[in-house]
Order: C-alpha cells, then sequence, then structure tokens
C-alpha cells in the first residue's frame, strides 16, 4: 500500500529524501539550489509533471511541513569574517615584504639564509592560507554542492607557478644563453635572473582575493532570496562574477605597479596578471567546491611551464638542438615572459569560461547541507 502511494505521489517521495532541506529552506529557490546540486534537472523534473526544478521546488517548499511554533528561518548569511580569516590574508604578504626587505639589507652568506628563510616562511603560509584560511574548501559555513571535497590538491601546483614567477624567466634565459653558470643571488642583473616584484604582488594580492571572494559570496547569497528562479539567479549573479574577477584584477595591478616602483623592477604585466587571474579562478571555484577543474588546469599549466625549461635543456644533447626552437623562437619574438604569459592565458581564459556556468548555478551558493 505504502509503496502504491509513493508511486501516485512522486513528489511526497523526493520530499522524503530532501527532508532536511525543505524543513530549513528559506524560500523555493534554496530548495531548487539544492535538487540542482543532486543532479536535478529540467528533464527530471518533468518526470514529476513539472516544467523545471524551480517549480517543482515551489511545490516542495508549500508543501513542507514546518513547527508553527518555530522562528521563521532567516536568509543564509556568508561565512563570517573573524581574527584568523584576516591573519591568514595578510600574512603571505607581509612575510614575502619582509623577505624581500632582509634580502636587500643583507650580503653573502647572510642574504642566502635571509632568503631561504624567507621563502620557506612565505611557502608555509601561503600553504595555510590555501589550506585553512579563506581561500580554502575547509569549513561547515563553505558554500557549494560537494563540501567533502578535498583542499589541497591545488596547493604544490599554486607553489609551483608562484616559483617560476619568481625564478622560471630568468633560468629559461639563462639556458637559451648557454647557462646557468651559478645560483641566483636574488639580483635581477645576476647571471641568474629573479623577478620579485610579481611574487611580492602576488602575495599580497591574498587579502584582497579573499575579500573579493567574501564579496561575491555575501551578494550572491542575497540573490537566493530575491531571484524567482535559476535563469533569474544566474542572470543575475554573472555580472556579480565577472564584476568581482575585474575587481581583483584592477586591485592586482594596482599592487604590481607599486611593487616595481618601489624595488626598481619592470612590472611584467602580461604574466603577472595571467598567472594572478589563474590562481584567482582556481581558488573561487575551490571555495564553491568545483575542486577537479582547477586541479586539471593548474597541473597543465604548471607541465607545459616545466616542458619549456625542459626542452631547452634536452636540446643540448646530440642531435636534439631542434628541440629548443619553439621555446627560442617566441623567446626572441616577445621575451621570456611570454612562455608564462600564454600558458597562464590560455589557463585562465578556460577557467573563466568553466567559472562562468559553475559559480551562476544557485547551488554553487547555497549553504551546504547539513551531514546526516
Amino acid at each position: 500500500m505504502s509503496s502504491r502511494r509513493g508511486a501516485a505521489d512522486p513528489v511526497k517521495a523526493l520530499m522524503h529524501r530532501h527532508r532536511e532541506l525543505c524543513e530549513r529552506a528559506v524560500d523555493p529557490l534554496e530548495i531548487a539550489a539544492g535538487l540542482e546540486a543532486h543532479g536535478i534537472t529540467d528533464r527530471t523534473a518533468a518526470r514529476f509533471r513539472h516544467r523545471d526544478v524551480f517549480s517543482l521546488a515551489e511545490e516542495m517548499y508549500a508543501r513542507a511541513s514546518r513547527d508553527g511554533d518555530a522562528p521563521p528561518p532567516t536568509a543564509p548569511a556568508a561565512p563570517r569574517v573573524h581574527a584568523a580569516w584576516v591573519l591568514l590574508t595578510l600574512l603571505p604578504g607581509a612575510l614575502c615584504a619582509a623577505a624581500v626587505a632582509a634580502a636587500h639589507l643583507t650580503h653573502g652568506r647572510t642574504r642566502l639564509v635571509a632568503v631561504a628563510a624567507g621563502a620557506l616562511a612565505v611557502a608555509l603560509a601561503l600553504r595555510a592560507a590555501l589550506r585553512r584560511g579563506p581561500l580554502s574548501r575547509t569549513g561547515a559555513g563553505r558554500p557549494g554542492p560537494r563540501p567533502g571535497a578535498a583542499p589541497g590538491r591545488t596547493t604544490p601546483w599554486t607553489l609551483w607557478l608562484a616559483a617560476y614567477a619568481l625564478l622560471g624567466n630568468g633560468l629559461l634565459l639563462s639556458a637559451l644563453s648557454g647557462g646557468p653558470d651559478a645560483l641566483p643571488t636574488g639580483a635581477a642583473d645576476g647571471p641568474w635572473p629573479v623577478t620579485v616584484a610579481p611574487v611580492l604582488a602576488l602575495t599580497l594580492a591574498c587579502a584582497p582575493a579573499a575579500w573579493t571572494a567574501h564579496l561575491l559570496t555575501a551578494r550572491a547569497r542575497r540573490r537566493l532570496t530575491s531571484s524567482r528562479g535559476l535563469e533569474d539567479f544566474a542572470a543575475a549573479v554573472r555580472p556579480l562574477l565577472l564584476g568581482s574577477f575585474a575587481l581583483f584584477l584592477g586591485v592586482l595591478a594596482a599592487l604590481l605597479t607599486l611593487c616595481a616602483a618601489v624595488l626598481g623592477e619592470p612590472a611584467a604585466y602580461p604574466e603577472a596578471l595571467t598567472l594572478g587571474a589563474l590562481l584567482f579562478l582556481a581558488r573561487l571555484l575551490t571555495v564553491h567546491g568545483f575542486t577537479y577543474a582547477p586541479a586539471v588546469v593548474l597541473t597543465a599549466a604548471a607541465t607545459l611551464q616545466a616542458s619549456a625549461l625542459a626542452l631547452v635543456f634536452t636540446s643540448r644533447l646530440p642531435g636534439c638542438g631542434f628541440l629548443a626552437t619553439p621555446v627560442d623562437t617566441l623567446v626572441t619574438a616577445w621575451g621570456a615572459g611570454s612562455v608564462p604569459a600564454l600558458v597562464c592565458g590560455a589557463a585562465a581564459l578556460a577557467l573563466l569560461v568553466h567559472a562562468t556556468r559553475k559559480l551562476t548555478r544557485a547551488s554553487a551558493h547555497a549553504p551546504a547541507e547539513p551531514d546526516r
């Protein structure tokens, strides 16, 4: 008898499977977001005799049983900002600035020790920000459909890309001319030139990246209570996403200009801005639960940069000189920075297209369902 009733009322069975979602939902759009996160599409909704997911969610919201004495549900709030949150956003930039200052104030073996200690401290601070800070996927208040996704899969590639921004262009130029003949000295005019300004700007940009991501989450969650359907929500959030992306790039460009002026180095806008765009989009997707694409794209970008260096060194083997021709041609035409600029630019464009599809879904911004 119960099976017949379940078959006659499939919406009731669906409500039973998503009972907690229906009971805590502020409005139908939040139920629609939860259904979307579980893979229910408009085509699936048609089997429940509804034209789309939002129409199905409206019926579920209307039929959901609630305790009449309970206080009305409140709109979902963005993750709170607290002292540890702020500290982890500022720590990478502060440590990097201290390491750069120590490198400029010391000489010889003391400089080598200061640079090594500073690089280790910055790497640990970045790791903490990416795995436990506001740019991580951890925390019960995180939005998105997959709260259990592993947060650390992109961290090694992020550190590699930052290291290439510091040392890669100098190593590539040195390798093409037959070097390197010595280890990097930390000077821009040494045998292995180092570009510090982009890395300093990127570490300082951790704070605006976290605040921009937080702002996007807060505004998108407000749209959950005011939009009247999934398409309406996507149309409202898309300009928020693109505006947040443009805002971050504008702040990064300003930081890059400031760092280049203070350090007396070229600003290297193409490679620094494309790398910043790539890392920001990767973290934005990761924070909202979409971890697979950022891991794949960052891995591909790091592999291509390493391959460019490997081709140059492999070309020194007998009969392999032709291997360096593509890299040599590119560097001769547009400079060493063209390699990371092209690689990171293509990767960032791929993630931007992916983000405009994934982060405009209501399920990407709805609070995660509680564990049962």
